[in-house]
């Protein structure tokens, strides 16, 4: 079967489970997945499941990254901080519905891999750092202070306040939070500079490793 074709089933799937958003359903049937997995998983690409990439990472599950996108209440003029650039898949589905996505990635193999198949793709409102996630955008380009949407693709054993203070008034963030076999698909919005937190759906990401925690 063509991969357009398992395409169209993955949609439908995704919406047999309850995701509407059209700009979300859009963006799922314009980004090719098997573009984003390696050779070998290629076949796979369509299953809605978790696959290897580089580097001992994941490439998320197509239904897990849809809940977060349909939740993150994306709009064409958000600028989204994207934790976790791994293959560039998420990078691609974000980046055809909102104006800017900032990526951030620490291992720096796997952020020019991913860099490299976006470009080849066409997309130019995607930025890039390499660095650790817990920390945002720093030192980065376009010099944004803050986002009107954060998403984080690992899980955290807490909240990084650091995200947090980058998140725009009128903002939402999503992550996972708490142990690897027991994460909870947090939502932080920040109303009147208040943060308010919501507990979603249970989810398994890879950890959100923190490079000062390493150094020590």
């Amino acid at each position: 079967m063509r991969f357009e074709d398992q395409r169209q089933i993955m949609v439908k799937e995704l919406k047999a489970a309850g995701i509407g958003d059209p700009s979300v359903i859009n963006a799922f049937l314009a980004v090719p997945r098997e573009d984003y997995v390696l050779p070998e998983y290629r076949d796979y690409a369509y299953r809605n499941q978790p696959l290897p990439i580089l580097y001992n990472q994941t490439i998320s599950q197509p239904l897990m990254i849809a809940i977060m996108m349909q939740l993150l209440e994306l709009k064409s003029t958000d600028v989204v901080l994207d934790i976790g650039t791994g293959s560039g898949y998420q990078c691609a589905l974000l980046a055809e519905i909102a104006q800017e996505v900032c990526s951030v990635e620490r291992i720096e193999s796997l952020s020019l891999s991913a860099q490299k198949v976006l470009r080849q793709a066409g997309y130019k409102n995607i930025y890039f750092r390499i660095g650790d996630g817990h920390t945002g955008w720093q030192k980065a380009y376009p010099a944004h202070k803050s986002f009107n949407k954060i998403i984080v693709s690992a899980g955290a054993e807490s909240i990084p306040e650091r995200l947090v203070d980058q998140l725009a008034e009128g903002g939402i963030m999503l992550i996972p939070v708490g142990a690897s076999s027991s994460q909870v698909l947090n939502k932080i919005q920040r109303v009147n500079n208040e943060v308010i937190i919501t507990h979603n759906c249970a989810c398994s990401f890879v950890p959100l490793v923190n490079e000062e925690s390493l150094s020590r």
